[in-house]
């Protein structure tokens, strides 16, 4: 046992291991065993150690073909249970079930977590064609109702610069200039503002419609969406339309039951 920096008993070998998964979880992808023993601070020999019991809990896993190591299914399991903690996940449940119910269409629900847009909740209706959305998938945020209500309602610093990653991505596999992708993507998002609801259509799977609608806590900050997702000819994407007015109404309640300002929940 070990003394740490606050005088409490600790074990100072946790806390180097953690050292490992933390810098896994910030660069954002696979990584070289030598990359990620120099980023922690530790010999790769002894890196190599922690990965292997991490390996074996699950905390991790490796890439047999490149070698690369990344975080595990554990992990992924690790912070869907925190964020779920989190209040506007906790108090969706029975909104979700709700407005599933009520609509007859996939509902999920969102937040915003290290990689961006990421669900946490979904229901489905039980028909024969339904939207699969995996809880931990994130999603983009110029081309989904979800990313894009992220990108009209979102205040978070860190998504201006996912944004503006996804737009070079997007100009580079679509041939397109980026100052005309985000001049477009403006021209949508001062549409989805005006709306109070974001919309896609077929535009991040073809065939697939989606309306999402920002949820807002006590301090009126984006904490949320709530999605609604269906198939062209079936889905009704109309500004207006009743599925429209459903998903904006259950983030305004799920946005009362934070404690949101009243200018964030009025018609």
């Amino acid at each position: 046992m070990e003394r740490s920096s606050d005088s409490r008993l600790g074990i100072q070998s946790i806390e180097l291991g953690f050292q490992i998964l933390k810098v896994l979880a910030q660069h954002g992808r696979p990584m070289m065993l030598k990359d990620l023993a120099a980023q922690s601070g530790m010999a790769p020999a002894k890196a190599h150690r922690y990965l292997v019991s991490f390996l074996r809990l699950g905390l991790v896993e490796q890439d047999r073909r490149s070698g690369r190591y990344d975080l595990g299914s554990w992990c992924l399991e690790l912070g869907l249970s925190a964020l779920a903690r989190l209040d506007p996940v906790r108090l969706s449940d029975t909104i979700l079930e709700d407005l599933c119910e009520q609509i007859h269409e996939t509902v999920a629900l969102a937040v915003w977590g290290s990689h961006g847009a990421t669900i946490v909740r979904w229901a489905d209706p039980g028909e024969p064609i339904t939207i699969n959305l995996r809880p931990g998938a994130v999603l983009p945020l110029t081309n989904s109702a979800t990313g894009r209500a992220f990108a009209a309602f979102s205040k978070s610093p860190y998504l201006r610069t996912l944004l503006q990653e996804e737009l070079q991505s997007n100009a580079k596999s679509s041939n397109v200039a980026v100052g005309t992708l985000r001049a477009n993507l403006e021209k949508s998002l001062t549409e989805i503002r005006k709306r109070g609801i974001a919309r896609a259509s077929g535009s991040m799977t073809p065939g697939i419609n989606g309306f999402s609608a920002p949820v807002y806590d006590h301090n009126g900050a984006m904490v949320a969406a709530i999605t609604a997702l269906g198939s062209v000819g079936h889905f009704d994407n109309d500004w207006n339309s009743p599925i429209a007015l459903a998903v904006m109404e259950a983030g305004k309640e799920l946005s009362l039951r934070l404690g949101a300002p009243a200018n964030k929940t009025e018609a």
